[in-house]
């Protein structure tokens, strides 16, 4: 009896062996078959792997006091000296406040922006219309941020700008807008959105066209209008595709753009205009304060990584489907 027990339990053994085997060899045969799929993906793994993940290895000059001479590795540990000194200068506060502020009037205004411009397109008849507003919208998004703040302070100049110049015809004062305290945040907010409403409306477009026609078909004899349809059938059906998209801009809040804050700031409205990523800069290639930097980059880039896997938290807990993992 003994003896059959062990040859049963040596047949599962071998049983199981071959078992594992054949799965594996199983996902080795569908690695195989896709193996164009991965050559093709290899540019962009080498992309991501030179640029984004080999410099990585800078982030321990934030625990360091960097000697250039030294380099990253002999430069002496200083362990958390840079982070309690951010904590402790004044102004590290106003600038995280101007970014906090300004990033979050562009998640407010410029998130729903193109999911509405893509709805009211959906509605629009004519095809030809339809592709003039599309093109026209596209364009600030292929131009650098160098072109188009030049274009914004032409277009905002007091001397020579069509708004200043209604303003004067109607009797008012010319206004500086750029460097205006009041009115710097407005402009970068709705730059932003200028810049990226067209083409952040393709990915809505696309989701709209998933949409099976027959739905629609069946609300209209149900004698459903065309504003109803939209709220009933067109906005839930994309509701995934913008929790996920709201998910990937929620890191936004912190993660400023650097180039268009850059080349819009001028030395009047620093006190309201001035955030993490200028912040940065100055402080790492115009003072040379590299260790102290590199600290300002790591912690806005751990808040966001904290405000992205939070988001994605609370979308898992209201809709699993809808979270990015």
């Amino acid at each position: 009896m003994k003896k059959l027990n062990v040859t049963y339990s040596n047949a599962n053994r071998v049983e199981s062996t071959r078992g594992a085997r054949s799965r594996k060899d199983g996902i080795l045969r569908r690695y195989m078959n896709k193996k164009y799929l991965f050559i093709m993906f290899l540019p962009v793994f080498l992309y991501y792997f030179i640029f984004h993940y080999a410099p990585m290895y800078g982030v321990m000059i934030a625990f360091k006091d960097y000697q250039f001479l030294q380099g990253a590795f002999r430069s002496p540990w200083v362990g958390f000296a840079h982070f309690n000194e951010l904590f402790h200068t004044e102004y590290f506060w106003t600038v995280l406040k101007n970014t906090l502020i300004i990033n979050g009037y562009k998640l407010l205004f410029g998130f729903p922006a193109p999911i509405a411009m893509a709805l009211l397109l959906n509605e629009v008849m004519q095809p030809v219309f339809k592709k003039v507003v599309q093109t026209i919208s596209y364009i600030p998004h292929f131009l650098s941020w160098v072109v188009l703040s030049g274009l914004v302070i032409e277009f905002l100049s007091p001397s020579r700008g069509p708004i200043n110049m209604v303003i004067t015809l109607l009797g008012g004062e010319p206004i500086f807008f750029v460097a205006d305290e009041n009115w710097f945040r407005s402009i970068l907010v709705a730059t932003e959105i200028w810049k990226h409403v067209g083409f952040n409306t393709i990915i809505y477009l696309a989701a709209i066209a998933g949409i099976n026609p027959e739905m629609y078909e069946a609300a209209k004899v149900d004698g459903i209008s065309r504003l109803q349809a939209m709220r009933y059938i067109t906005l839930p059906s994309i509701a995934p595709v913008i929790i996920i998209m709201l998910i990937l801009s929620s890191g936004s809040i912190i993660n400023d753009d650097f180039e268009q804050v850059f080349n819009l700031l001028n030395v009047k409205v620093m006190d309201v205009g001035d955030v993490l990523s200028t912040y940065t800069y100055s402080e790492g290639l115009v003072r040379m304060n590299y260790s102290y930097a590199a600290a300002v980059g790591l912690f806005k880039n751990v808040v966001a990584l904290a405000i992205v896997l939070t988001v994605n938290a609370i979308a898992r807990r209201i809709r699993k489907d809808s979270a990015i993992f």
